[in-house]
């Protein structure tokens, strides 16, 4: 896949505008789903990306299709429902699921596309959308390998490490895995944070200690804005998203009959506010006034 490529997009979003952006710097073509949902799409416009009125007209205007919405309902939504992309699909077109999803939905939604004629591979993502504006997510996918090779000069576009998991559902696995311990460590800072202010510690003290000991890290470093300043940029990801993918972990560790005791217990910190458009930064602000 040298040339350029008719690419069709689902879910221009916080995630998906870097994606889109990054795709026609390359010299692909675009086409999007004209969504309410979709962050603001003037500038893609004027780039030559061109927007359609259902996932039926994407996928027959696309050889490839990305998904990038909010998890399986979302994905079984746009590909199944009237007017979707299994509608319009030709055969041998491939449908990339950004999305974080479940394993045993993308299993089944990967043998609906194959049935369709179509071809899936899931590619979960990491990372924040300013990597994505930049061009530097993380990719973890589940996919054959003939597919993967031939799919990884475009997802080089926009993805700084692209990890080949397994076969398909392995990168939405793998996805989930890597959440719970991001997620997890977060609610431990967060918590250790509030409880630090209560017992009157300098944040200056608190974030030296514990960055240079054992809390320092990629998580760390993303919460430590709104600690120092009450900034939650660092970590644009809401709670209700974090709920959800804890459940989606905790679901999948159900059909594995994997141990999820420390899982159910960062779930339930998460579900537990009230708040759900909150980012995950400011559970620190919100356990402090909690215990206050």
């Amino acid at each position: 896949m040298t040339q350029a490529v008719r690419v069709g997009l689902i879910g221009v979003g916080l995630m998906g505008h870097g994606i889109a952006r990054n795709i026609l710097e390359a010299g692909h073509r675009l086409c999007f789903l004209d969504h309410p949902g979709n962050q603001p799409v003037d500038d893609l416009l004027a780039a030559g990306a061109t927007a359609r009125a259902s996932g039926r007209e994407v996928a027959e205007a696309a050889e490839v299709v990305i998904l990038c919405v909010t998890g399986s309902p979302q994905v079984e939504s746009v590909l199944f429902e009237a007017g979707g992309v299994l509608e319009g699909l030709a055969p041998g077109t491939v449908v990339v699921d950004c999305s974080t999803a479940l394993p045993s939905s993308t299993a089944t939604v990967a043998r609906r596309v194959h049935e369709a004629g179509g071809r899936f591979m899931d590619a979960a993502m990491t990372r924040t959308p300013r990597e994505a504006e930049e061009g530097r997510l993380n990719l973890i996918v589940g996919a054959p390998p003939a597919l993967f090779d031939e799919m990884r000069p475009l997802l080089a576009c926009f993805a700084e490490n692209i990890t080949h998991a397994g076969d398909v559902s392995a990168g939405h696995t793998l996805k989930l895995l890597h959440n719970f311990v991001s997620l997890g460590f977060s609610a431990v800072l967060a918590e250790a944070a509030a409880a630090s202010r209560g017992a009157g510690i300098d944040d200056a003290a608190f974030l030296e200690v514990v960055g240079r000991g054992g809390g320092g890290g990629v998580v760390f470093d993303r919460l430590r804005p709104f600690i120092e300043s009450a900034d939650p940029s660092g970590f644009r990801f809401s709670v209700a998203n974090a709920t959800k993918d804890l459940g989606y972990y905790r679901a999948m560790t159900d059909e594995l009959g994997a141990c999820h005791d420390v899982a159910q217990a960062v779930e339930g910190l998460y579900a537990g506010i009230d708040d759900q458009d909150r980012m995950v930064p400011e559970i620190i602000a919100i356990l402090q006034k909690a215990r206050s």
